[in-house]
């Protein structure tokens, strides 16, 4: 299980002075979407450059021209790439195209997928490396919780590996972990922490 913090609405230098903090927890580092619209390319290039041994997910969120802005990305230093679910099929298989191009990752984020069983099911015979349940920001105040979705995911992918992300914090994060996930994503119960470093840890000696 790999921990991943998601580094969304921090300065460039707070991200990178967390991600020191936090080193030696942290195992992803990403790059948010909002952190993308407001830097572009930067951050990833920042963060590979600092720190060469953790990797770097640029959360792109990719809807169309996948194999282009894929590339866009690895060329810049990210190590995975997200992907809508909701996008269309070629778009999928361009992004995993340009992975293997640079022995890069994709990450399929299911954020609003409708049929969740299905679509997984479809993904998951395209290649790509993670599918990833994500309880959206906009609705985690209603307490909606990934774990029912997660363990969808985990019922029927043969191929890929599972990850979730959307409002993870220390009281949730033992159902997850006994669920099972490659990936567990943390942005807040770490980021808006007051002990970053000392939340990264706890998070991080949950995990299996």
């Amino acid at each position: 299980m790999k921990l991943q913090v998601a580094l969304d609405t921090l300065t460039l230098e707070d991200c990178l002075t967390l991600l020191e903090e936090t080193k030696g927890s942290v195992d992803i580092a990403e790059v948010g979407t909002p952190f993308i619209i407001e830097e572009g390319m930067r951050p990833v290039r920042e963060f590979k450059k600092h720190f060469p041994d953790i990797e770097v997910l640029a959360d792109a969120k990719i809807m169309d021209a996948g194999e282009l802005e894929a590339e866009t990305a690895f060329k810049a230093g990210a190590d995975i790439v997200t992907v809508l679910g909701a996008s269309n099929d070629e778009t999928i298989l361009g992004a995993v195209k340009a992975a293997k191009k640079y022995h890069g990752k994709i990450m399929i984020d299911m954020i609003a997928v409708k049929n969740l069983e299905e679509r997984t099911k479809e993904i998951d015979a395209m290649g790509v490396d993670y599918i990833c349940v994500h309880t959206a920001f906009d609705v985690q105040s209603s307490g909606k919780d990934p774990l029912d979705e997660l363990k969808i995911v985990n019922r029927v992918i043969q191929h890929a590996q599972s990850a979730v992300a959307g409002g993870v914090k220390l009281s949730t994060i033992d159902a997850i972990v006994e669920e099972g996930a490659g990936i567990i994503v943390v942005g807040g119960a770490i980021c808006n922490a007051q002990a970053r470093a000392e939340a990264a840890k706890e998070m991080k000696r949950h995990l299996r």
